[in-house]
């Protein structure tokens, strides 16, 4: 049995996108055991597989300059055996990110003998698109994901994997009830930078248009307090004094953990996503995205895993390679 390492630190968004092609490579390969190297919150993005193991390190916190890097090598390299959940020493690794960090260690298991591959980014063909030298769509970052795992060897079916919806978590149990008569449509107005984000005012005349059908129910989707405060105002600003829709309308950031937030997407009819990492975690669940893009392009390779390159809607103010104006 081969055992392959993976490492994929940061972001979301980006980690999220490599969890369907190791599902993939997991499923078609039974005799190779894989392991991915990520930061412990994105756990729950890779399914639970009995050749799959995640190791969990904060890197930037914990393993900070080349004697941080050194020591997480070391405890890489003494991984294996039972006790480790992984079945022998790593005799392949296989760098998905391609930052600093990761060539360091890299590098250091490469003069240990060790098999490497590395991704390919496409960095010139992404900045010849920023620069609007050209305007063509880019290969997909999961294809290029794939293309390591055959370089390295390793067979990735061409299908398209999509895992099971997850069990509705308990704070979503109240809602469950009407879930057969109704659209349930998750909202994720925020995103990284503020360039991507589509404006507040016209997000709540999207939530008002919605929620004018009886059958709808809305969740909004995000992280942190001030994501939490601002999506809370929105809803105010959608619902104003209508009781009725604003029973339908839930702001469920900080009030689940990250696992119970997928197992909700997991259910969602549709997303409304920027081009963040709601879009991708939902793209897990073969769940429809349809994305507002902004000062980025589905054209560079990130559009969600699956997902249609007509629900992708790009900002009339943002003219690179646009697609459909919002």
């Amino acid at each position: 049995m081969k055992s392959v390492l993976i490492m994929r630190l940061t972001a979301m968004g980006d980690v999220a996108m490599t969890a369907p092609i190791v599902a993939s490579a997991c499923r078609a390969n039974p005799n190779v055991h894989f392991s991915v190297l990520s930061t412990p919150l994105f756990e729950p993005f890779f399914e639970p597989l009995p050749n799959f193991t995640f190791i969990g390190t904060n890197i930037r916190k914990e393993k900070g300059g080349l004697p941080g890097l050194w020591r997480l090598f070391c405890e890489l390299r003494a991984r294996g055996g039972a006790e480790d959940k992984i079945p022998a020493k790593f005799d392949l690794v296989l760098d998905f990110h391609d930052v600093l960090r990761t060539k360091v260690l890299r590098n250091l298991f490469r003069m240990a003998g060790v098999r490497v591959f590395s991704v390919d980014k496409g960095r010139a063909s992404k900045r010849e698109l920023v620069s609007g030298r050209q305007r063509r769509q880019l290969k997909h970052m999961t294809e290029r994901y794939a293309d390591v795992f055959r370089s390295a060897g390793i067979e990735v079916p061409a299908d398209r994997y999509v895992r099971s919806a997850l069990d509705l978590p308990q704070a979503a149990m109240p809602w469950a009830a009407h879930r057969a008569d109704e659209y349930w449509i998750g909202i994720s107005p925020f995103a990284q930078h503020r360039s991507k984000m589509y404006p507040s005012d016209r997000m709540i005349r999207v939530v008002e248009g919605l929620l004018r059908r009886h059958n709808v129910r809305v969740f909004f989707f995000g992280g942190g307090s001030v994501e939490a405060e601002a999506a809370r105002l929105m809803i105010e600003a959608a619902t104003q004094n209508d009781v009725i829709a604003k029973d339908r309308c839930h702001n469920v950031i900080n009030v689940m953990p990250l696992r119970d937030e997928m197992a909700l997407m997991s259910h969602l009819d549709c997303m409304v996503s920027m081009d963040s990492s709601n879009m991708h975690i939902c793209s897990l669940f073969g769940v429809r995205v349809v994305s507002l893009w902004g000062g980025t392009h589905p054209f560079a390779g990130f559009l969600g895993y699956g997902q249609d390159y007509n629900d992708a809607v790009q900002g009339a103010t943002m003219p690179l390679c646009r697609t459909r104006e919002a």
